[in-house]
């Protein structure tokens, strides 16, 4: 029976483009899990976005003589079509700075300020004098107090993971200028995340501590066994979601109290879109609400958001929220500010119609449970290794075959042998495994999995030889082609949530339109087979090429070149 999933993924920040680091943590396993629950027949809501507002921004606009909406429709831009390029699937991508999400994120702040949830006080805040500028907890630098890590920010060391506030750093020092800042009175509002404590530690660390991920756990533990305090929702900003109250004039709701909204404002832009009721996606017991995010997130999305849905009381609450831990690249951490990154505008120009490679290679090698190392070497090995010599080298050796032997007719079974269904059995056994595995946030071991259904395929086609008996035994010869162009099938349908383009191709040399059984994830483990003798094939095609060490050493260069 169909169920109703709701899947975020986290709303990309729009002061720079896509790298590898945030196709790892987030958008693939994303993506895989959506197309999965897709083709199983679900009703999926995929939404994500460009996150709009905040301070980077504007620092960013005024280092650039711009303005901050000029800032984020460049790089929205540049995010979307990316995206679109390289084939994530989003139901909807929006942006936060669209009148749609102002008036959400405005109306749940009044639904919550109506509950009492807000605690409205005046406080010393650091204030960058130089900048005439009001710092972000982000923007406050210092030595943290527990472990005395000196690049500690003013919300989170993120050495030891303490929850900190800007006037717990040691000798605090503003991020944008480097000079100390100045305490100035303002005023904002606190959402009363005390309040909150009881809810949060049953619901995370009971009710859930054993179907989410154990860094998650872990690293809710720590802020809730620290004990939370009120969280301010506002700043003293001219740019993002006006505070919707009277006397709040020049402040703006906070990022991270604004960013997540967005999340339900796509999904209401998208529903209005598709004359669809949106309130089924979030607002149904139902329904399956998953959220995928990078480890950096975790806070936001298992302490602060749950909070907010539970004090508005109409949203459901996350079913789990698979945070992925952090991708290195050639062994040093990936750093936007220096440049040390792969980005995404520029494999895909560097690697044309290459999208798979990138999504295959950036799930076999995910950093689930720890930190992983993306280096280009590996890049290679596996697309030569993997993917040209055990994918493509089976699919291309059975179409070859079938077009030389049988002019691209699938021939007919003549003699079925036991080691015939002992294969198909085995294979299916791998299906299962590979659903069970995908079910459970485990994207890498699935991605293996659905590659062993190659490799047997391989292994199948090495031991029975067909262009060996073709002379000797031609009717034995039908069986085994019949047998390897089904695996071949069932692999168009398994690789779709990995390697969609690729499944497209496989499909479409199959001539899979014209077979009389729905290709679908469904059918995998019935009796029957997907494919129908006399259906004539098309022209078989290459599907990957090799990578040679020219490219690979031209991405080094330009490694070297950024430091």
């Amino acid at each position: 029976m169909s169920k109703t999933f709701t899947i975020t993924a986290a709303l990309p920040y729009t002061n720079g483009p896509i790298h590898i680091g945030h196709l790892a943590g987030v958008y693939i396993p994303a993506d895989i899990y959506a197309r999965f629950l897709r083709i199983k027949g679900n009703d999926v809501a995929f939404i994500c976005g460009s996150d709009e507002h905040g301070v980077p921004i504007t620092l960013k606009a005024k280092k650039e003589n711009s303005t901050p909406q000029k800032i984020v429709d460049r790089y929205h831009k540049i995010i979307k079509d990316s995206f679109d390029e390289f084939g994530i699937s989003f139901d909807n991508y929006s942006r936060t700075s669209n009148k749609i999400h102002h008036k959400v994120a405005s109306d749940f702040f009044m639904r919550l300020n109506d509950k009492n949830c807000f605690e409205e006080k005046e406080t010393d805040q650091y204030y960058d004098s130089k900048e005439n500028q009001f710092l972000a907890d982000r923007f406050i630098i210092g030595t943290c107090p527990k472990c005395g890590y000196s690049e500690a920010y003013g919300d989170q060391c993120e050495k030891c993971g303490a929850s900190l506030n800007p006037s717990d750093l040691i000798s605090p020092r503003s991020a944008i200028s480097g000079d100390k800042p100045d305490l100035k009175k303002t005023k904002h509002w606190y959402l009363k995340l005390d309040q909150f404590q009881d809810f949060l530690s049953d619901w995370i660390l009971t009710k859930n501590k054993d179907s989410w991920k154990s860094n998650v756990i872990g690293q809710c533990k720590s802020w809730l066994d620290e004990g939370l305090r009120p969280r301010a929702v506002t700043r003293d900003l001219d740019w993002g979601v006006p505070v919707p109250i009277s006397n709040a004039e020049g402040k703006v709701l906070y990022v991270w109290f604004d960013a997540p909204i967005g999340y339900i404002s796509s999904t209401i832009e998208w529903a209005e879109k598709n004359k669809i009721n949106w309130e089924k996606f979030w607002k149904d017991s139902k329904t399956e609400l998953v959220h995928f995010i990078g480890k950096d997130n975790i806070v936001f999305h298992c302490i602060i958001f749950p909070s907010m849905l539970k004090a508005h009381g109409e949203y459901i609450l996350p079913k789990n929220v698979p945070a992925n831990e952090f991708l290195n690249l050639e062994g040093s951490k990936i750093s936007t500010s220096k440049n040390w990154a792969v980005w995404l505008p520029e494999y895909l120009k560097d690697f044309p119609n290459q999208q798979d490679v990138l999504r295959y290679v950036l799930t076999i090698n995910a950093p689930e449970n720890k930190d992983n190392d993306f280096t280009w070497s590996d890049f290679q090995l596996r697309n030569n290794s993997e993917l040209v010599a055990i994918l493509g080298n089976f699919i291309n050796r059975v179409t070859v075959l079938t077009k030389k032997y049988y002019d691209y007719n699938i021939p007919k079974v003549e003699n079925i042998q036991d080691s015939d269904f002992n294969l198909l059995n085995d294979i299916k056994l791998n299906i299962i495994e590979i659903e069970k595995l995908i079910m459970n946030f485990k994207f890498r071991e699935a991605c293996f999995e659905f590659m062993k259904i190659a490799r047997l395929g391989n292994r199948y086609l090495a031991d029975q030889e067909p262009w060996k008996l073709i002379k000797s035994d031609p009717l034995r010869v039908k069986t085994i082609m019949f047998v390897a162009l089904q695996i071949s099938a069932i692999i168009s349908i398994v690789s779709e949530p990995f390697v969609p383009n690729t499944s497209k191709k496989i499909k479409r040399i199959l001539n899979h339109e014209n077979h009389d059984i729905l290709w679908s994830w469904d059918q995998l483990n019935k009796e029957k087979f997907l494919i129908k003798s006399g259906v004539k094939i098309n022209e078989p095609e290459l599907l990957f090429s090799r990578i040679e060490d020219h490219q690979i050493e031209n991405q080094l260069e330009k490694l070297k070149s950024k430091i």
